[in-house]
């Protein structure tokens, strides 16, 4: 997080509701796993075992659910110089994940209620959004949530390095102009997750920490899923990179502060990051997904939108592109391995997060790393996800066939 960042007025309202917020984490009993699927998914844990071993990240959380069944291991330490060892209650850094898990969801949510529509263009919620150049009337809300609304994949220059106010640095990023026609090419865009949040802000009058906490996480449970989780809560948390960051003593590795530079600046609230998360969370909203994507009914007050199938489907807009709407699916080398199904969907985060599901197989296969401790640069992490990934399917699927095998019969 090179450069010189201030103290906000976000920041200051996060840290009273921090001080708010209680002291520790819920104390919570862990899912109840399966011992049967636990002998058959040992293959795949040694295979993890081995990448951490390796160097691959400090330390990992897999949590896999199969047809009900739940598995969850960890390896490895919290930290480069924390040895104390990971669980599945150890909160990590989603990064990217916050668009799929938060964001999108609440726009599935918007749609559904009918306060949002995907083929209106952005600049009738947000008129600040035409400024820039290029077409900017023309991108629509669908744009955003398939990368092919034309925009960089940054603000450049970078949001902390401009206005000290979270409202005036999304009006900055909202100004970007357009590098393409929107809808001609696909181009990965955190400006589309902020715009997009800063829709959803304005339809429903509340950031979107609390709304996904309303609408989200109580309803499904989530207790150690949010974002700004409280500092009483960082001593099981598990570090992020070791920057030089204004306002601590020294260089020192983040720890409950969001990693990415811009969503930090936005107070640790946005579209395209900021969400944090343990692994057995992630497994039970993986699994509420995998029941909304074959149109399943659930327990609990908070049923998935009926449009929740739709949305996990690649859309092949552009022409190419392995995008659904908010979600990816497995196209090439993906993290999502070969053996997944061609309608799984799931996304990655930059911190060494992922999170894939497999309607086929009915499977959610969550990964948390922190990958990017003590340094983002790490070679040694490589493919790791599709390479787990892959794992746990030949465990659990013997006969299983590769993906594009399977398409060619």
């Amino acid at each position: 997080m090179t450069g010189d960042r201030s103290v906000t007025l976000v920041t200051i309202a996060a840290t009273l509701l921090v001080a708010c917020a209680p002291s520790h984490p819920p104390r919570t009993d862990p899912i109840a796993t399966s011992a049967s699927l636990s002998m058959r998914l040992a293959p795949a844990a040694r295979v993890l075992d081995s990448a951490i071993a390796a160097g691959a990240a400090p330390g990992a959380v897999l949590a896999v659910s199969v047809n009900g069944e739940r598995f969850v291991h960890s390896v490895g330490q919290l930290a480069v110089d924390d040895r104390r060892p990971p669980d599945g209650r150890t909160l990590y850094d989603m990064a990217s994940l916050t668009k799929v898990v938060a964001l999108t969801t609440l726009a599935m949510m918007a749609v559904a209620e009918k306060r949002l529509d995907l083929d209106t263009p952005v600049v009738h919620y947000l008129p600040d959004f035409a400024a820039g150049r290029g077409a900017k009337s023309a991108v629509t809300v669908r744009n955003l949530l398939l990368h092919d609304a034309g925009l960089p994949p940054d603000p450049v220059p970078p949001l902390w390095k401009g206005s000290h106010d979270r409202s005036a640095a999304i009006k900055t990023a909202l100004a970007a102009s357009l590098d393409t026609v929107p809808g001609a090419h696909y181009v990965y865009s955190d400006i589309s997750a902020i715009a997009l949040a800063a829709i959803l802000e304005k339809l429903y009058h509340q950031r979107l920490d609390k709304l996904f906490a309303e609408r989200v996480a109580h309803p499904l449970g989530l207790t150690r899923m949010r974002f700004l989780p409280p500092r009483g809560w960082r001593d099981e948390i598990a570090a992020t990179e070791v920057e030089a960051v204004p306002f601590h003593d020294s260089t020192t590795a983040l720890r409950g502060e969001v990693h990415d530079e811009n969503a930090w600046w936005l107070g640790g609230v946005s579209g395209h990051a900021g969400l944090f998360s343990d692994a057995e969370d992630a497994l039970r909203f993986g699994e509420w997904a995998l029941a909304g994507s074959v149109g399943r009914m659930v327990e609990g007050p908070l049923q998935p939108p009926v449009q929740f199938r739709t949305w996990t489907l690649r859309q092949d807009q552009p022409a190419g592109s392995s995008r659904a709407l908010g979600w990816d699916t497995p196209s090439g080398i993906s993290s999502a391995g070969t053996l997944m199904s061609a309608r799984s969907f799931g996304h990655t985060g930059f911190t060494g997060t992922s999170i894939w599901i497999d309607p086929e197989h009915d499977i959610v296969i969550v990964l948390l790393t922190n990958r990017v401790n003590p340094t983002r640069t790490t070679p040694r992490f490589g493919q790791i996800r599709g390479v787990v990934a892959d794992a746990v399917m030949r465990s659990l699927f013997p006969d299983v066939q590769p993906r594009d095998s399977a398409r060619r019969r």
